[in-house]
């Protein structure tokens, strides 16, 4: 009989220190997790400026390889030193320093638009940032950049008015007075 209370209170025991082995693994799950880093906070860590993406990043995945993906509400447009169209998804390769691969920006110059494939900045930073347009490289001011910038999502930059805008027709006053009291 002895030796039954001995082995119920030995099992007591054991399971006394397994549960407060495991109390600190529980209180742990309770506590609140840090918010993941925005898609604007990845971009400084990489040298670049945060306001290469626009303000509608709904999600963005960032792989090890520093391959990404990054989606927005819709495609939308916005007007920095020329204007730029963001496709809904936005793929690429996060290097420090540049975004290589790039799919799903274009930049509308000379009434036509153009893909950007590559991003990139000074190392040591300086005030210029460089887009690659097919074979043409262009320099910017970087401080165009620095800030994360609204869309918006039509009219001046939209599919229905790109031949319009091509060809440099004037809006009829029909269409102007409809697209205001819209």
């Amino acid at each position: 009989m002895a030796a039954n209370i001995m082995n119920s209170r030995l099992g007591l025991a054991l399971i006394y220190l397994i549960f407060l082995c495991s109390v600190p693994g529980i209180l742990s799950d309770l506590e609140p997790q840090p918010a993941p880093p925005t898609v604007w906070d990845i971009l400084p860590k990489f040298g670049l400026p945060s306001g290469l993406l626009p303000s509608t990043v709904t999600d963005y995945v960032l792989h090890d390889d520093g391959r990404f993906v990054v989606m927005l509400e819709s495609p939308c447009y916005i007007q920095f030193e020329y204007l730029v169209y963001y496709e809904k998804t936005i793929t690429g390769k996060l290097g420090y320093g540049s975004i290589t691969d790039l799919e799903g920006i274009q930049v509308k110059r000379f009434f036509l638009w153009f893909d950007v494939d590559e991003i990139m900045v000074d190392l040591p930073p300086s005030d210029s940032i460089y887009f690659q347009v097919g074979f043409i490289n262009k320099k910017l001011d970087v401080d165009q950049f620095k800030t994360v910038h609204s869309c918006r999502d039509e009219v001046t930059g939209s599919c229905q008015y790109s031949w319009q805008s091509v060809l440099q027709l004037p809006m009829p006053t029909n269409e102007i007075q409809m697209l205001i009291t819209e």
